[in-house]
């Protein structure tokens, strides 16, 4: 699939220093349109390093749900409150799903800037030392590609870059299934996707296994109250007396069934 004009642009401002004639394209419904044509497409496998330099494929966390951010290390504001508001939900919805249960990687997508080094910078100034969540850096052709892909559209400008406050997330096969936007992430935001993927994903575990930890995921609700996500008891009582209460009907109907033989 051929790049997208503006993405071309972004190269191509970047290699003249035609910052300002590039930013002056930048229309945030166009970002938006961009950024909801990519639900429903694959991303192709590419390959990044991590903070330790070492190379790192995407597709190395395919079979569970996965969670994109870019950002760019030199910002001061937006990014840094980006990726620690991504944070705190990140850590609720570990909560409620187990950290196991999905994966976060935050690119560098300032690829001049952005080394192995800056990203692991950037994560411990965040605070972020997550297994499952890892923060990555890449070429030119790397970013490019997958940020055709989820549909995220950056642009250089007088104070770096102007782009949307995306957050994208993957099915366990690579496909964008949701796009959440905005600086503060209210947790059902990113909770609920993941809930709904998780719920699709088949587990390693046997087939009590898969059956217990699909109905606690069932019965977990996010509370307001707390802003955090748990157990249901009412609903988990309801399902039990509901089953209880079938069970006792189709008992009673065969036995009368076998009383009227």
């Amino acid at each position: 699939m051929p790049l997208r004009t503006p993405i071309l642009s972004l190269l191509l401002g970047v290699m003249v220093a035609g910052a300002a004639a590039v930013a002056a394209d930048y229309d945030r419904d166009d970002a938006l349109e961009t950024s909801q044509g990519a639900i429903g497409r694959a991303v192709t496998n590419r390959t990044f390093r991590d903070v330790d330099g070492q190379s790192f494929e995407l597709d190395s966390l395919r079979g569970k749900p996965l969670v994109i951010s870019m950002i760019y290390t030199s910002c001061h504001h937006v990014c840094p409150t980006i990726t620690k508001n991504l944070g705190s939900a990140v850590e609720i919805a570990g909560e409620a799903l187990g950290k196991d249960a999905f994966s976060v990687v935050t690119v560098g997508f300032d690829w001049a800037v952005d080394t192995p080094d800056r990203m692991r910078l950037y994560a411990s100034e965040r605070g972020i030392d997550e297994a499952n969540w890892h923060f990555l850096a890449g070429d030119p052709e790397s970013i490019m590609a997958l940020s055709e892909d989820i549909g995220f559209l950056f642009y250089p400008s007088a104070k770096g870059f102007d782009h949307l406050t995306q957050t994208t997330v993957l099915d366990a096969d690579g496909v964008v299934y949701r796009q959440i936007y905005g600086v503060d992430i209210d947790p059902p935001a990113l909770v609920e996707p993941l809930k709904e993927l998780v719920f699709d994903t088949p587990r390693q575990a046997g087939l009590f296994e898969h059956w217990l930890d699909t109905f606690r995921l069932f019965c977990t609700v996010y509370d307001p109250n707390s802003g955090r996500y748990k157990f249901d008891y009412s609903i988990a009582m309801t399902i039990f007396v509901g089953l209880f209460c079938l069970t006792a009907i189709a008992t009673f109907i065969i036995r009368e069934w076998k009383h009227a033989r």
